[in-house]
């Protein structure tokens, strides 16, 4: 009798299929925990303002910084500023840039360049 290839003479599944599930149950469940849990990565409520706010490391310590900041416009002003200061360089060149300009922000003894601070307070404000 001859058998296929792939095929376990013993009757059982071969080791290729076996292999196969196990890598397709492994995919499954690491795709979920991507999707569904904030364990592999974070994941925020969607904003109008997201595509300023991926520039964050972190949005939770970002939200309370930003908390700390005062007399910050409104959410829109602050975005649309913030993506103007943002889309040449990122976040480091628009820190690097008020660094220079000696544009620094106070925030409950810190001193922070002001895109950082204008960032938070746009995190907190979300």
């Amino acid at each position: 009798m001859t058998f296929f290839k792939g095929q376990n003479p013993q009757g059982g599944p071969s080791r290729r299929t076996l292999i196969a599930g196990v890598a397709a149950a492994s995919a499954a469940l690491a795709a979920g925990l991507y999707r569904f849990t904030d364990l592999i990565v974070k994941h925020y409520p969607p904003t109008p303002y997201d595509d300023v706010l991926a520039a964050l490391v972190d949005r939770e310590e970002a939200i309370k910084f930003g908390a700390l900041v005062s007399d910050a416009p409104a959410p829109s002003a602050l975005a649309a500023r913030l993506r103007a200061t943002l889309k040449p360089a990122g976040l480091a060149g628009a820190a690097a840039s008020d660094i220079a300009a000696a544009r620094l922000v106070e925030v409950n003894g810190w001193v922070v360049p002001e895109s950082v601070a204008l960032l938070s307070a746009l995190a907190a404000k979300t």
